[in-house]
């Protein structure tokens, strides 16, 4: 049985907020007079017997009541909303932060990259700086040394490496930050979104990087990222945090799944999923129509339409609806968007200024294209894709189910986003 790197017991972090009175910007002096008040007010607290608290304040659980346990050589993709806790959680595990209730164990030396520069002096190089984390991390000068080529190679940054990393760009701070923190051999590895800083060449390379250390070194690795396929191809699990909860723990394709899901039902309607709005035009409804009926479950061997209903607030205005289809792992199956070539010319209405009314307009997907999955649509309302006036963040979910055509054909689950079903031929050249 593998063994326990890390542990979290009812874990939870506390913070407390202060909140600025109503009256808006306040001046100097009002500011000394509030201050002023509020002292002798606690002041008087404490003679009293009192609790002396500060006014305006709320206290804010980052993370509550977390349990679970990491294994050694787990490779732990750390997902959910932005405010869900991540990387709260990250900072407790890295020990930057004390937890206010509850233990945490960990067993073995922990890497940490968590945001830009992090474990690095500003006024040091970067050569300098690479001694400095190793020997935060433990590691005799003797040991950073053997490793000292392989971190310059890995981070590209060769050339700059007598320089300050003060005059570092953002995206060679990361290079040389995951260079060391990979490479100086720490048992825990503990990343956060910042490899989102880097080039997508250099992202590729540190998720390979991760997937190495731990597949053939044994060691684990934490990763926190909104990027779905990064956390699907390098995490064999995943833990899935609501404000600051727990929700669960399992493979990373099913946790995925169910943050996209419960993603896609906190949109239980069209307001909830608009990100942009405008006066311009308005997004009334999205649906999913197979066989004249509104559906969201779709037999993926036959047609389906995404059927939008818009509003156009102002005369005379250009308003092309387009739509990015995702799946889900958010993956981008296709992008669609209607324009000449898209409706044959048939489209009277488009690039004609509409005048104020509700229109409805529809793509259709043909059978045998879409693979039995989960997708969702983001909608767009633009002129022409320049000047986006309404954008909606999955605004139709939709279940696309093999009605047993071609699982016939093929038993297994069919690779890819989409299952075309192209025609072949087949001649003997002699």
């Amino acid at each position: 049985m593998a063994e326990t790197v890390i542990k979290a017991e009812n874990l939870g972090k506390k913070y407390i907020i202060g909140h600025q009175s109503s009256g808006g910007y306040k001046t100097f002096r009002e500011q000394l007079l509030y201050r002023a008040n509020n002292f002798f007010s606690r002041t008087k607290k404490v003679i009293t017997g009192q609790q002396a608290t500060e006014d305006n304040l709320e206290e804010f659980w980052a993370l509550n009541d977390l349990n679970f346990e990491i294994k050694k050589g787990d490779r732990v993709g750390i997902i959910g909303k932005n405010g869900a806790g991540k990387s709260t959680l990250l900072k407790i595990l890295s020990r930057i932060t004390e937890p206010t209730t509850g233990k945490v164990f960990i067993k073995g030396r922990v890497a940490s990259l968590l945001e830009v520069g992090t474990g690095f002096h500003p006024e040091l190089t970067g050569r300098e700086n690479i001694f400095l984390n190793g020997a935060i991390l433990g590691m005799s000068r003797a040991e950073i040394k053997r490793k000292f080529d392989e971190i310059v190679d890995f981070s590209g940054v060769e050339k700059f490496l007598d320089t300050p990393v003060k005059r570092y760009s953002s995206g060679m701070y990361v290079r040389l930050a995951f260079s060391v923190a990979a490479h100086l051999e720490p048992e825990i590895l503990v990343v956060d979104e910042v490899l989102a800083v880097g080039d997508a060449e250099f992202q590729k390379k540190c998720l390979g990087k991760m997937q190495d250390v731990s597949a053939s070194e044994g060691r684990t690795v934490l990763f926190v990222s909104h990027n779905m396929p990064a956390i699907a191809n390098l995490c064999n699990t995943a833990i899935l945090l609501r404000a600051g909860k727990f929700v669960k723990m399992g493979r990373s394709d099913e946790i995925i799944q169910d943050y996209m899901l419960s993603v896609a039902a906190d949109n239980t309607n069209i307001n909830s999923a608009i990100k942009i709005r405008s006066d311009k035009a308005k997004l009334l409804a999205v649906s999913i129509k197979q066989n004249d009926t509104h559906r969201t479950d779709v037999d993926i061997a036959k047609p389906l339409s995404i059927d939008i209903t818009y509003e156009v607030l102002e005369n005379n205005l250009i308003c092309t609806p387009s739509l990015v289809l995702k799946d889900n792992f958010d993956v981008e199956v296709f992008a669609s968007f209607n324009s000449p070539s898209a409706s044959s010319g048939s489209d009277k209405y488009y690039g004609v200024p509409l005048q104020k009314g509700v229109y409805n307009s529809s793509i259709v997907i043909p059978g045998n294209f879409l693979n039995d999955n989960t997708y969702f649509a983001d909608v767009y309302l633009s002129k022409y894709l320049q000047e986006i006036y309404t954008y909606a963040e999955k605004a139709i979910l939709f279940n696309g189910i093999d009605s047993g055509e071609m699982s016939k054909e093929y038993h297994n689950k069919w690779i890819g986003v989409v299952r075309p079903k192209f025609e072949w031929h087949t001649e003997k050249s002699h």
